[in-house]
């Protein structure tokens, strides 16, 4: 076996262990790197086999065939087909008729059905849909392995029951970022040490708890339930292309994309009587400012946005400033940057930088999903952005914070449908 790098003895019992596995590891210790070890050797090692690895992203989901690929070609190059059969960032087979897959598992996992494999190697497995019951069967012909990996995530589902329930016959692995930072030669050990230093200064104990201690915390629940979400994805997209002039009232959310961050998101709905309807879901990865601005006035092109809300954080200062000056967008550009608490209408009025509360911005759109009152795509990645969402509560204080790791629909969305209350306040074109 040819490495760059040694093994931590936590990857060593990991590669060797049989049956049934459970990682649950805070961030960056190596798990992804350890399993693609695993399938590469197993896929090797046994022929006509298939290795099926599911992400909640595509994107994801082709970080792990990277992966394998990488360890393949250092050591098993001669098994690699070729021509015809050569690897793509979807499938890899070998000469042995040994392949392994990777795959999104969309909103209900119906894009894998009916396949049958050897291995499943769930990724981030904590935060999926509800789909076990669509991947599990693969599984029940060949008397398969699941190799579970993911941090932790809420006090419930099937990550947290393979974990903490022995009836489901998981072996467990607990893998945390501090022990792992210690164990590592230098200038390893001191470069993760000292990240990890920033980070929990950074974070609230229970934040650091989570994403590098890898520990479940009652204190932690899932702010929208698996059920509220299953209940509003309903909707197929219905606007028309670019081509054509919708009418009614639009409204748009954006969330514009750190540096080196997610992509930034365009969430659009549609205000029908006293219901909202979700009716675009865009991303895209711009590196310029200018070209997050020449998307938002070519989308208000088409729809007329009554409002636009943008997150003026980090570079959507810029971009808010650039509207502002665009006669276009003037009057309809709303900053919302949950810095501080919400400011009352007289205030707003005097300040079109606009400041909440993230909590603010986040239960309000819990409550138009609770009452009904907005109706969301049927779409995988608003799924996935949903659940990942995190309410922590203090028991001392009962005071609440909510984030989140694939946060960037869901803050383009939480944005868009604040839209509720600039109605229900009756500011439009107040602004002179």
């Amino acid at each position: 076996m040819k490495l760059d790098f040694k093994l931590d003895q936590w990857q060593e019992d990991v590669l060797t262990a049989e049956g049934n596995l459970c990682i649950c590891s805070g961030r960056q210790v190596g798990k992804s790197q350890i399993i693609a070890i695993k399938a590469s050797e197993y896929i090797s090692n046994h022929p006509h086999k298939t290795v099926l690895v599911v992400s909640i992203t595509e994107e994801q989901a082709e970080l792990m065939i990277q992966k394998i690929m990488y360890y393949l070609h250092n050591n098993y190059p001669s098994l690699i087909s070729r021509g015809k059969d050569k690897p793509t960032k979807h499938l890899i087979k070998l000469k042995n008729h040994s392949e392994v897959k990777c795959k999104a598992v969309g909103q209900y996992g119906l894009g894998i059905l009916g396949l049958t494999i050897d291995v499943l190697v769930p990724d981030e497995a904590a935060y999926m849909p509800d789909i076990w019951a669509n991947l599990t069967p693969m599984l029940l012909t060949t008397g398969g392995q699941i190799w579970l990996l993911s941090t932790p995530n809420a006090r419930q589902g099937y990550f947290y029951e393979a974990y903490t329930n022995p009836d489901m016959h998981f072996k467990t692995f607990h893998v945390n970022s501090e022990e792992v930072a210690e164990a590592r030669p230098e200038p390893n050990r001191s470069i993760m040490k000292s990240y990890l230093a920033t980070e929990k200064a950074r974070m609230t104990n229970l934040q650091y708890s989570q994403q590098y201690l890898a520990q479940f915390l009652e204190e932690l629940g899932q702010l929208f339930p698996d059920d509220l979400i299953k209940s509003q994805q309903m909707l197929q997209r219905v606007v028309p292309p670019l081509t054509s002039s919708p009418s009614g009232d639009f409204y748009l959310g954006v969330d514009v994309a750190r540096m080196g961050g997610d992509e930034t998101t365009f969430e659009i709905l549609e205000k029908i009587d006293d219901k909202f309807y979700h009716r675009e879901n865009l991303m895209h990865k711009y590196t310029l400012t200018t070209e997050t601005t020449d998307k938002i006035l070519e989308l208000d092109n088409l729809y007329n946005f009554r409002q636009i809300y943008i997150d003026d954080g980090g570079m959507g200062a810029a971009i808010f400033d650039n509207l502002l000056a665009e006669s276009q967008t003037s009057s309809k550009i709303v900053a919302i940057n949950n810095a501080a608490r919400a400011l009352n209408p007289d205030e707003w009025k005097e300040n079109r930088r606009k400041k909440l509360l993230k909590e603010d911005l986040y239960m309000n759109f819990k409550h138009l999903l609770e009452r009904k009152k907005l109706k969301l795509l049927d779409d995988p990645e608003i799924a996935v952005s949903l659940k990942s969402i995190i309410l922590e509560t203090n028991p001392k204080t009962n005071d609440i914070r909510i984030y989140g790791r694939y946060t960037h629909i869901a803050e383009g969305l939480i944005r868009a449908a604040w839209c509720v209350k600039d109605i229900h306040l009756n500011l439009y074109y107040e602004w002179s």
